[in-house]
C-alpha cells in the first residue's frame, strides 16, 4: 500500500470514434510521447497503457483503437480491443470531435456507455477549431441522451482545459494502492513502442492502402560494443507488407522511402530510449495477413489482456 492512506488509484478508458484525438490526449496526460499520432484514421490498433502518478494518486490510461463499422478482421480486432477496455474501467473518457461529428458511431458508443457501470465523463475535444457558440447545442444534445458525470470542452493538442479534465478524473478515482512504479510510464514492453514508431513513420510518409497494410515486428534488439567501447543499441525491425508492389512502395525508389522512415523513427527511438541506436529496417510480404487470425495476433500486435 502507498504511505499516503488518501491514495487513489484506478484504470480510464479513452474512447471515441477515429481520429478524435485520443492519442494526443494521453501524450498531453503524461506530458510525453507514448501513443502514436498521424493526420490518418485508425492509427492506434492497440490499447496502449500510461500510467501518470503523483504524490496524491496514480492514473492507468488506456488508448484504445477508433471505433469504427469493420472491414476486415484486423479491424474487427481493432474494435474487439477498444470495447475490451470499457468493462475494468473505473472512469470512461468518451472523446468527441466537435469539428467532424460521426453520428452512428457515437451512438453505438452511448448505447456501449449504458451497460458499463463506470463513471462517464464526455469530452468535447478541439473545441479551439469552432465558434464557441456552437458547442452549447452539442451539450445540450448529450444531456438528453446520457447521464454524464462531467462534460468538459478541450483542446488535446494545446493542453487547454486538460488540467481541469485531471481534476476531475481524480474526484472519481476510488481509492486504491499503487499499481505501478513511480517512475514507470507504461506496463508495455519497450519493443512494442519502438515497432510502433517505425509504424507511425510509415503512415506518415506512405498513402492510400500502405499504412493499413504494414505491420511491424523488432525482431532484434541487443546493446553492443562499438570499436571506441561506446554502448550502442542495435535494433532490427521487419515490416510486414501484404503485396509486392506495396513492398516496392514502402522501400522506394533506390530506398529512399524506408531510408527515410530509418531515419525519423531512430531520432524519436533514441529520445524515448535515452541511448544511441542503430536501426536497420527489412521490408518483406506477407499475403493478406490483416484477413488471418493468427497472423493478426503475430503482426497486428495484439497484445492479450
Amino acid at each position: 500500500m502507498h504511505k499516503n492512506q488518501n491514495f487513489k488509484s484506478g484504470y480510464v478508458s479513452i474512447i471515441g470514434a477515429p481520429n478524435v484525438g485520443k492519442s494526443t490526449l494521453l501524450n498531453t496526460f503524461l506530458g510525453q510521447k507514448l501513443a502514436i499520432v498521424t493526420p490518418k484514421p485508425q492509427t492506434t490498433r492497440n490499447q496502449i497503457r500510461g500510467i501518470l502518478t503523483t504524490d496524491t494518486h496514480q492514473i492507468i490510461f488506456v488508448d484504445t483503437p477508433g471505433l469504427m463499422n469493420p472491414k476486415y478482421r484486423l479491424q474487427s480486432e481493432m474494435v474487439r480491443t477498444a470495447y475490451g477496455a470499457l468493462g475494468d474501467a473505473d472512469v470512461v473518457l468518451f472523446v468527441v470531435d466537435v469539428n467532424r461529428r460521426d453520428p452512428e458511431i457515437e451512438d453505438r458508443i452511448l448505447t456501449r456507455l449504458q451497460r458499463t457501470k463506470s463513471t462517464a465523463i464526455l469530452v468535447l475535444n478541439k473545441v479551439d477549431l469552432v465558434p464557441k457558440p456552437t458547442l452549447l447545442p452539442i451539450f445540450e444534445d448529450y444531456h438528453q441522451r446520457f447521464e454524464f458525470a462531467q462534460m468538459i470542452p478541450i483542446s488535446a493538442l494545446t493542453a487547454d482545459g486538460v488540467p481541469a479534465l485531471l481534476e476531475q478524473i481524480e474526484n472519481y478515482l476510488p481509492l486504491g494502492p499503487l499499481y505501478f512504479p513511480e517512475d514507470q510510464l507504461s506496463d508495455l514492453p519497450e519493443r512494442f513502442f519502438i515497432a510502433e514508431t517505425v509504424r507511425e513513420k510509415i503512415m506518415l510518409l506512405t498513402q492510400r492502402e500502405i499504412p493499413y497494410a504494414s505491420a511491424v515486428v523488432i525482431e532484434e534488439f541487443e546493446k553492443r560494443q562499438t570499436k571506441k567501447s561506446d554502448e550502442i543499441i542495435y535494433i532490427r525491425a521487419i515490416v510486414y507488407a501484404e503485396r509486392q508492389t506495396q513492398k516496392q512502395i514502402i522501400i522506394g525508389k533506390g530506398g529512399k522511402l524506408v531510408k527515410r522512415v530509418g531515419e525519423l523513427a531512430r531520432t524519436d527511438i533514441e529520445k524515448f530510449l535515452d541511448a544511441r541506436v542503430f536501426l536497420e529496417i527489412y521490408v518483406t510480404v506477407k499475403a493478406d495477413w490483416r484477413k488471418d487470425a493468427r497472423q493478426i495476433k503475430e503482426l497486428g500486435g495484439f497484445m492479450d489482456i
